[in-house]
């Protein structure tokens, strides 16, 4: 009986040591996060900034410290992250695949993704982390009342109905490499009844005012959010890249705090195109603080 009692006895002691020391380590871990500061940069959009956000709280939330170095030019913040200046930020698919790596066109996103990742990875020594379905690609809007008139639903729809279309283009637009030479390469000639240069700010008034039916747009834009006057069309011969979404994050930073990988990763699962798009109105349209749709917004999903 008495051996019973010491080896109960010794038992005990164990599991309390054992005990001690996972609330040791886990206090541990949490006083070496509290000490390190994670430099979150964020591009010089509405877009970007709300996700860099969310990025941000979500750290924050697992007992993190954060600075957010906001409003990064774009054509800036690869090298930012190069220098030690960030250590993660919301970049696209698209864009690590066509303006930092000169890689050719490629629009399947798994393709995309996965060139991107490695590559990075060997030339730069960051991580791409998972890639949300929210996609900020190229794409062309119209209004609905004109796409119900005609059931124009894709870019090919649009094409054959080009006759009756009043097209608001962009100065650029139709000599740029990606955008309607990129389009009449693949879908055909687009004879428009009319094409008129808009200044980009005033794009969806113009739709709007009914002076236009049809503008270059990106798939996110908050406006787009308004289904009820608004429809990006289907690229259904998938002339442009997809920008899917996804944090890039210094391969230090992870080797150090490898659970961030999951933190984020979280985030981007619930980022899906609709979703992003609804960010950006509520900033864009309604007027709101990024930071404030950030808040909501990850208080919803946390």
């Amino acid at each position: 009986m008495k051996g019973k009692k010491r080896i109960l006895g010794l038992l005990l002691l164990i599991a309390g040591v054992i005990g001690g020391g996972l609330i040791w380590f886990r206090q541990s871990v949490r006083t070496s996060q509290s000490e390190t500061v994670i430099r979150i940069g964020s591009k010089d959009f509405t877009e970007n900034l709300v996700v860099a956000e969310i990025y941000a709280l979500a750290l924050e939330d697992e007992g993190y410290k954060v600075e957010r170095v906001a409003n990064i030019s774009s054509s800036l913040i690869h090298e930012t992250i190069l220098n030690d200046e960030i250590d993660l930020y919301p970049e696209y698919t698209g864009t690590g695949l066509l303006t930092i790596l000169g890689e050719g066109l490629e629009t399947d996103p798994e393709k995309v993704y996965e060139t991107v990742k490695r590559q990075y990875k060997k030339q730069f020594q960051l991580t791409w982390l998972d890639y949300a379905e929210a996609n900020d690609s190229a794409g062309l809007a119209i209004r609905k009342e004109t796409a119900d008139k005609y059931n124009i639903k894709t870019i090919s729809d649009l094409q054959e109905n080009a006759g009756n279309i009043r097209m608001a283009s962009q100065g650029e637009y139709e000599e740029r490499e990606d955008g309607l030479p990129a389009l009449e390469k693949v879908y055909g000639k687009f004879n428009w009844q009319s094409s008129q240069i808009y200044d980009n700010s005033l794009k969806y008034q113009v739709l709007e005012n009914n002076e236009a039916d049809v503008t270059p747009a990106y798939t996110t834009e908050g406006q787009l959010a308004e289904t009820d006057k608004f429809l990006i069309l289907e690229d259904d011969k998938h002339v442009w890249p997809p920008y899917n979404l996804a944090p890039v994050v210094r391969d230090d930073l992870l080797e150090d705090y490898p659970e961030i990988e999951e933190i984020l990763n979280k985030i981007s699962a619930s980022l899906a195109t609709e979703t992003v798009t609804k960010l950006n109105a509520q900033v864009d349209v309604e007027g709101k603080e990024y930071a404030d749709v950030a808040k909501e917004f990850y208080n919803s999903i946390k």
